[in-house]
């Protein structure tokens, strides 16, 4: 019994456990929606990445997501004429069953098998260390893209699928509340440089992170 208890499975197990007490706990009151700026309005100031394209997400897409609000963009720089795609997909709660999509999940779908995976920080204004985000490259045929994403509410930047889904019940118990946000950024890789490719994404996300702030719920 004591190996067993031990053993990796069995610490999952307790965690689901765990975790399902908690979420009935935290799910069984009435909880509270708050409030956001609309996505829509959303921009970057004072930076050289400007909006190309408003991406229209299809109803069978945007049935299966099941978000309260989207954001899908395609930014160019105006220096350096790199592309960036942002999608940031926010739920005002996750209490009737609604939750981000891994993007791990939703890629391998579409075409895009996963060439390397990890994590990467990112320092950004206004944040005293920098956020820690997951770091991906995809590839379909010829065609390679860097993706980072990740998971983000009560200010809080979440690379961890298992860890977001911990603060999820976490928040509902103590502030009654299951709101978060899924924020992904992707940029094609050219010419095979995949260090440049992260290198535009790391730059996109310090220019528009402490802007969207203000569009997310604190």
């Amino acid at each position: 019994m004591a190996n067993w208890l031990s053993s990796r499975s069995a610490r999952i197990l307790t965690v689901v456990l765990l975790g399902q007490v908690a979420v009935f706990y935290g799910f069984s009151r009435t909880e509270k929606l708050p409030a956001h700026r609309p996505l829509a309005q959303f921009s970057i100031p004072d930076s050289n990445w400007s909006v190309v394209e408003e991406s229209q997400l299809d109803p069978e897409t945007l049935e299966v997501l099941k978000a309260d609000d989207i954001l899908s963009r395609v930014y160019e720089n105006q220096v350096t004429g790199q592309m960036a795609t942002l999608f940031v997909a926010f739920f005002e709660t996750q209490q009737t069953g609604k939750t981000p999509h891994s993007p791990k999940n939703c890629l391998p779908g579409s075409g895009w098998a996963q060439t390397q995976s990890g994590t990467i920080e990112i320092p950004v204004s206004g944040e005293p260390s920098p956020i820690k985000v997951n770091r991906y490259v995809v590839a379909r045929g010829q065609n390679q893209s860097v993706v980072l994403y990740w998971y983000q509410a009560r200010n809080r930047v979440i690379a961890s699928e298992y860890s977001a889904k911990i603060y999820t019940v976490a928040d509902a118990i103590r502030y009654n509340r299951s709101d978060t946000s899924l924020v992904r950024v992707v940029v094609g890789v050219q010419d095979g440089n995949i260090s440049k490719a992260v290198k535009t994404a790391t730059s996109f996300v310090q220019a528009f992170f402490d802007p969207l702030k203000q569009y997310l719920p604190s």
